[in-house]
């Protein structure tokens, strides 16, 4: 059952953060782990153990660690041979394919419209701008854990490519057992011309993206989510690598007043709920008349959704409904949670987004709901977790591109400026500095001589 919460009860239970270095991890877990190495071990010991075997030896390790943690066959390949990719694309349903091209076509529309240039002034005293350059090689983690996700390819790799990064790599878990990624996932990959993908998951691919192994080499910077192993992993190759961010459970807020239709509102938060056991779906809202029906829809509608199972666990944990004094005070909420995902599904929801501060995204109105955003509304589905939304921004070219300060001045401005340096050098202690500066003054006052 999904409860009802006033606010005080709820800001001390279902909106608290919980920061990602106070993650709670299971006893079961505990004891895969210390069954895996031997003796007791922590998680971020575990991955700290597995990118140090990846760095040191590389493709076998690589191996070892997915034969022993996915169950992946020692010999297997671990590139995916563009044949596999080929016959992958070609085996989809006919309506999958369709869905899957519309989507894409609507991402790359999207993010062709996001301005990405290099600029230049001379109005400072010579040339001084910005240069614009994508990053060589990226990384894209493809989580397959639950459930296959080829909506992660399409949401991560396009605009990887509207930005010109001129190498995409996917990484994907294997099905279980096996040395084959889910072939959906294949299919998105060569769907949108994705060659490079590699059947490995967990801490040990993120290892090998980051350090690079015979097999796999390095790339620059890693982007998605995945476990929280690959969470650790990323943290801890961070410097090494560029990373996207720290992705934590999904999330979504709903803001709802009393012309929400509750059967609508429930469906969404179900939608979100349904992803993992640690997924959070919460409903704020002045009226507990519509608080009341969603509790009820939501009880009726996961009676026989497959994940019930997930959502019997979800749904008790982080999430649940709470009662708000007015939408003024669920904007106040939903700025101190900042979500991943926010629905307005209130009767005027322009009025309602000038006072939002902090989301992922903001799903404006009943019929632009989050399941178009996770798929095919056009923006990607890559978003900031855990409260980073107060800081971050959903994934977007900017992240695939570096850029480079250029400066280029005159004589003259140098002449101007370099005693003024020499100042500041004289303050911060750097006696080098500022001489360096002065070299360059004098040897324009000795020329104008």
């Amino acid at each position: 059952m999904l409860k009802i919460y006033d606010v005080p009860t709820a800001t001390q239970s279902i909106l608290k953060r919980i920061p990602p270095d106070e993650t709670i991890v299971s006893p079961a877990m505990l004891e895969r782990l210390a069954a895996t190495f031997g003796e007791p071990v922590t998680p971020e010991e575990a991955v700290k153990r597995i990118l140090h075997d990846v760095r040191t030896r590389g493709d076998s390790a690589l191996r070892e660690w997915s034969a022993r943690l996915d169950g992946f066959p020692a010999e297997a390949p671990l590139r995916v041979p563009p044949q596999a990719l080929a016959a992958a694309l070609e085996g989809l349903a006919p309506q999958t394919r369709v869905a899957l091209e519309t989507a894409a076509g609507r991402v790359r529309e999207f993010y062709r419209r996001q301005p990405l240039s290099s600029w230049f002034t001379n109005e400072l005293g010579g040339t001084l701008g910005q240069i614009i350059r994508p990053h060589k090689r990226v990384g894209l983690y493809v989580p397959a854990g639950t459930a296959a996700l080829p909506s992660t390819v399409l949401m991560s790799a396009i605009p990887a490519q509207v930005a010109g990064v001129r190498e995409v790599v996917v990484v994907a878990p294997p099905q279980r057992g096996s040395s084959a990624i889910s072939p959906v996932i294949l299919a998105a990959c060569a769907l949108v011309g994705v060659t490079e993908v590699y059947a490995m998951g967990g801490a040990q691919a993120i290892a090998a993206l980051a350090y690079g192994t015979p097999s796999v080499p390095a790339v620059d910077k890693i982007f998605g989510p995945g476990n929280l192993f690959v969470l650790l992993a990323k943290r801890q190759v961070f410097g090494v690598v560029g990373i996207d961010g720290l992705a934590g459970p999904t999330e979504t807020m709903v803001i709802a007043d009393e012309s929400a239709n509750p059967a609508w509102v429930a469906a969404d938060m179900l939608a979100q709920a349904e992803h993992d056991v640690l997924a959070s779906a919460i409903l704020l809202t002045p009226s507990r008349k519509l608080a009341e029906a969603v509790q009820v829809e939501v009880g009726r509608q996961m009676e026989d959704l497959p994940r019930a199972d997930i959502l019997a666990q979800s749904l008790p944990g982080k999430s649940g409904i709470v009662i708000t004094r007015d939408l003024d005070q669920a904007a106040e909420l939903n700025n101190l949670y900042a979500p991943e995902h926010l629905c307005l599904s209130v009767a005027e929801p322009w009025a309602l987004a000038e006072k939002i501060t902090n989301a992922g995204g903001i799903f404006m109105g009943e019929h632009s709901f989050e399941v178009l955003g996770d798929y095919i509304a056009g923006p990607s589905h890559v978003m900031p977790t855990g409260g980073s939304a107060r800081f971050a921004s959903p994934l977007n070219v900017w992240d695939f591109v570096h850029i480079i300060s250029l400066i280029a001045l005159n004589p003259a401005t140098t002449a101007e400026i370099a005693p003024l340096a020499a100042v500041i050098a004289r303050e911060e202690g750097l006696e080098a500095h500022a001489r360096s500066a002065e070299a360059r003054a004098e040897k324009k006052e000795t020329r104008s001589k």
